[in-house]
């Protein structure tokens, strides 16, 4: 049974729905606090991953091809619509919830969308989805659970019962990942997958300057960049120079 999606996207619903419920109750402080430690280690995290690339014009030229698709796609501003449309349908349901009415829809929006690559595209997430499919052991996602509740549960009192709907593109992507890790991991090498980790620390590295308010990083933007980054690494370890 694959277990680890399911546990992560329920860590996320129980999060977000306890941290909006709760919220008022949660001092300022810690509600300020908090996402500003997520986001160093998001970055943290980054780093260590970052550290792990093989070929560093295949990362690079991932990220810059990614990055382009994102933009002439608009990826970013498809997923800020769709978290708009979701805070909207919200307030509908629970019209007398206020605690994210202080946030500003852009500032809504810029939240949204970081914790969502967090929990969604996050390399630990997506390697812990792809690892629990091919051996059947969920630790890495287990352990990703605990951080994604209270990472939750924190962002969850300043935007809403929003935070917990991240559960639905979360699940798939890892459920998905996890359901194909058979078919997809025997066709890569340890190169393609240290720059795919790479990449995809990068990512979390930009989503952790978004987070602390730091640098607005495009981050739905590079998305495309996990897609392409282990083609691209595996082309250039096979017919590069040197």
């Amino acid at each position: 049974m694959i277990l680890g999606p399911i546990v992560d996207s329920a860590a996320v619903i129980l999060g977000g729905v306890g941290g909006a419920f709760f919220a008022k109750r949660i001092p300022e402080r810690l509600r300020t606090a908090l996402p500003m430690t997520f986001g160093l280690a998001s970055m943290g995290l980054g780093i260590e991953f970052i550290f792990q690339v093989k070929q560093i014009p295949a990362m690079v030229l991932a990220i810059i091809l990614g990055s382009l698709i994102g933009e002439l796609v608009y990826l970013e501003k498809g997923i800020t619509a769709v978290g708009n449309g979701a805070r909207t349908l919200i307030e509908r349901l629970i019209p007398h919830h206020e605690s994210h009415t202080a946030l500003s829809s852009e500032d809504f929006s810029k939240q949204f969308v970081a914790i969502l690559i967090l929990f969604s595209a996050s390399g630990t997430g997506i390697f812990g989805a792809l690892t629990n499919g091919m051996t059947g052991d969920p630790t890495i996602l287990l352990a990703k659970s605990i951080l994604d509740l209270f990472t939750a549960a924190i962002f969850a009192t300043a935007l809403g019962y929003t935070v917990a709907l991240i559960f639905i593109p979360q699940f798939a992507i890892q459920m998905g990942l996890a359901l194909c890790a058979v078919f997809l991991l025997p066709l890569t090498t340890p190169v393609m997958m240290a720059d795919f980790s790479a990449c995809g620390g990068l990512i979390m590295l930009a989503t952790g300057f978004r987070i602390c308010g730091i640098k607005t990083f495009p981050i739905a933007n590079f998305l495309p960049a996990l897609v392409l980054v282990m083609p691209i690494s595996y082309l250039w370890t096979t017919y590069a120079p040197g």
